[in-house]
Parts: structure tokens; sequence; C-alpha cells
């Protein structure tokens, strides 16, 4: 649990070169993991310097160390946002070294996770599917003030960010417009999906796709595939919101409590980058 001794990596390197460089702590408790990390981030980048520690402990002992480093990057695996130790951590960084930017580094792109590591002070979340020359950007956007999030783990949990803002309608708007097949195929338009890939889920022809989608058309009065499939989130939406009109910018009572995700919101910085 983040108890791995540190190995620095700076040895051969002479005073002259260190003076200029942009000094990182890499904590990670895997050893070969944070060697190999650290020896590729510099790699990759003349100018940075890479002090590696096992763990959060560690590092503080390293006090010599604190006034050098302008960000912190805590490198977790395969471990969740939620691990207890994770957690641990996120908060003695931020709460002992607010100054330094803690980065988290993990293999999870969880939309959850990224959230809560948020909310725990870090200042932005590397997934382990970008390249090197990636993650050292987004470590310089941190160390300028900035906040970096993954777009994907906005896009994976997309469904259920807009499931309570557009629930599922009380009856299909389809049914009466379109038969069972051409309903099928219009979900999958809406989808952005090719014709191939809708002939290939549906077990129909890529010719038998073509009428269907002239079908469609003719009955939405569409013109074309993204009016289709525009015309289509109108039709599920007003199904969804009968009622709904142009709503007012909702404005917090003074006695209103915070939610969580406004605390978070107020809690960032004003730069966020997805990529």
């Amino acid at each position: 649990m983040w108890n791995v001794d540190s190995v620095h990596l700076d040895a051969e390197r002479g005073p002259a070169a260190l003076a200029a460089e942009i000094r990182i702590a890499l904590i990670d408790r895997r050893v070969l993991d944070r060697e190999c990390l650290a020896r590729g981030l510099m790699a990759s980048r003349g100018d940075l310097e890479i002090l590696t520690f096992g763990s959060v402990d560690e590092w503080g002992r390293a006090a010599d160390h604190h006034s050098q480093v302008s960000a912190i990057l805590l490198s977790i695996g395969s471990q969740r946002a939620d691990d207890v130790d994770v957690e641990v951590a996120l908060d003695r960084l931020a709460r002992d070294f607010p100054g330094i930017p803690a980065i988290l580094l993990a293999d999870s792109e969880s939309a959850a996770h990224v959230l809560l590591a948020l909310e725990r002070g870090a200042r932005g979340y590397i997934p382990t599917s970008v390249g090197l020359h990636i993650a050292i950007e987004i470590v310089n956007l941190a160390r300028a003030g900035g906040l970096f999030v993954p777009a994907s783990c906005l896009t994976s949990s997309r469904d259920e960010i807009l499931a309570s803002e557009y629930p599922e309608p009380a009856y299909d708007p389809l049914a009466d417009l379109l038969t069972p097949r051409q309903a099928a195929v219009a979900e999958a338009i809406r989808k952005g999906k090719a014709n191939k890939i809708i002939a290939y889920e549906l077990d129909l022809r890529e010719s038998t796709i073509k009428v269907h989608i002239r079908s469609i058309m003719r009955k939405l009065g569409a013109h074309n595939r993204t009016e289709v499939a525009f015309k289509l989130n109108n039709l599920i939406q007003a199904a969804a919101f009968p009622s709904r009109r142009a709503r007012p910018q909702a404005s917090a009572t003074p006695h209103e409590p915070a939610s969580k995700a406004d605390k978070l919101h107020r809690s960032m910085p004003p730069t966020i980058v997805c990529a």
C-alpha cells in the first residue's frame, strides 16, 4: 500500500543540466512501472527531471525536493479512484501540498472515477491509453493552472449522463409512424451508424436498408440522414417532455444547499481541456 522505497534516476546527470529542468515527482508503489515511466518521460523531453517515490509518505519526507517540484504525478495503475489508499493519498497531497498540482494517472477512464479524483483535489486525470508526449502536455497544463479531463470518460458515460435530462418517453413516438423494422433502422441512423453496419446488425441486405431509409425520410419529411437524426431526436424529446417550454436559467435560493456537482464546479480552475 504505497510503501515501496524510492529510486531516483538523476545520478548520471550533472548539476548544470539539472538547473534548467522541470522537476516532477512521480509516486508509484510499483518499482518497475515507475522506473520505466520515469525514464520514458525523461526520454521524451530533454528538460524534464523525474523524482520517483514509492509512496506519498516517502514523498512527504523528501522535504529538500518540495520547493523544487512543480507537479506531482500519482500513478495508480489498475487501482480505482475510490480505493481507500488512493483517496487517502489524494487527500494528503491536496492538504499538505496545495501549491503543487497533483495529477492522477490510472488505467480506468470511468467518469465516476474521474469526478471522484477531482473531488479529492486532483488537478488532472491522465488515462494510460494516452502516449508519453500527451501525458507531458497534460502535466504542463496542470502546472500552468489548467485542468485536463479525458473526453473518453464523458462519451463512455453519455447515456448515464443524459438519463436524467432525457428520460425514456412514456410511449414510443415512432410506433404510429414507422414499422418496427423502420424504427430499428431509424434508431441506428440516430446513433450515426453506417448502412453496412445497420445491415449487418439487422441481418438485412444493404439495398434493403436503403429502401427503409427512403421510406423513413419520406415519412419524416427529411432530405438526408442528418435531418432524419435531428427530427428523431426532436420526436423523442417531445415525447419525454410533452409540455416542455424554454426553461429559464435556474437560480439557487440563499437557503438552497449546493449540490456536489456545484461544489466541484466552483473548485475547478478556469481552464478545462478534454481530449
